[in-house]
């Protein structure tokens, strides 16, 4: 059964953002705290230029690369979801969902390989300041596409147990959270892999 425009959209302005104020309210912090560190690591990076240049060739910019193409597709997915939920489209709205979650996976997959690389290599933290912001970021981030992916597949296991309009907001919010993690490796992919 379609989501009506009205009844999803009725209550909806500047103070009910799509997903709820909540969520991003969570997302802002996010985004702030992220951003803080990122501040700092850029200051230290401008203390320790040679250090974070000859770091940051280390990293594997394939792996990176391909990453940021998979968490893009991730994100295009989960708009689709989105977009078919609204209109009643359940079978196609599951299906980009699904695609999402294993566009989710692949990145998991790639960044563990990754990690076993530099673990490899001696690369771990402790090794430097570059390292050692490397893995705090990417390390918090992965837990960010963690959260997300469980959000959603909770969201998809609990869903015949809501109304429509309940079910559209939980998947805005899931959404939401998860293009969070697509943003937020959209800042960390140039400032660790490209800029030094």
């Amino acid at each position: 059964m379609p989501v009506k425009a009205e009844e999803t959209q009725s209550h909806r302005n500047f103070y009910y953002p799509p997903g709820g104020l909540l969520m991003w309210i969570v997302i802002l912090l996010e985004l702030l705290t992220f951003g803080i560190a990122i501040v700092i690591m850029l200051y230290y990076a401008g203390e320790e230029r040679a250090l974070f240049h000859t770091s940051a060739a280390k990293l594997n910019r394939t792996i990176g690369s391909v990453n940021t193409v998979v968490l893009l597709t991730s994100g295009y997915c989960m708009a689709r979801c989105v977009g078919l939920f609204r209109t009643g489209t359940i079978k196609q709205s599951d299906r980009q969902l699904l695609y999402a979650l294993m566009a989710g996976m692949v990145f998991l997959t790639l960044k563990s390989v990754e990690y076993g690389q530099k673990a490899a290599e001696g690369l771990t933290l402790g090794e430097n300041t570059f390292f050692d912001f490397y893995w705090m970021l990417t390390g918090f981030h992965v837990i960010h596409v963690i959260i997300g992916m469980v959000i959603l597949i909770y969201w998809k296991t609990t869903r015949s147990r809501r109304t429509d309009e309940e079910a559209m907001q939980h998947l805005e919010a899931g959404a939401a959270f998860w293009h969070l993690c697509d943003l937020i490796w959209l800042l960390l992919f140039p400032v660790l892999y490209l800029i030094f």
